[in-house]
């Protein structure tokens, strides 16, 4: 998958720049790509994490 698909579908899971922690660990899941690359993805795109299980965000 392209960088430009992955990022596609990284915005169409957060439409309005925000994702909870647990839709964030399925979407790297489908998206086949570490936790930590949907985190630098995240950040990059200014995309907030709510809802963080471990209380961190």
């Amino acid at each position: 998958m392209s960088r430009e698909e992955l990022i596609a579908k990284i915005k169409a899971a957060a439409p309005e720049g925000k994702i909870s922690c647990a839709a964030a660990m399925r979407l790297a899941e489908e998206l086949v790509i570490s936790r930590q690359q949907l985190g630098k993805l995240l950040n990059e795109l200014q995309i907030k994490i709510k809802q963080c299980q471990l209380g961190c965000f």
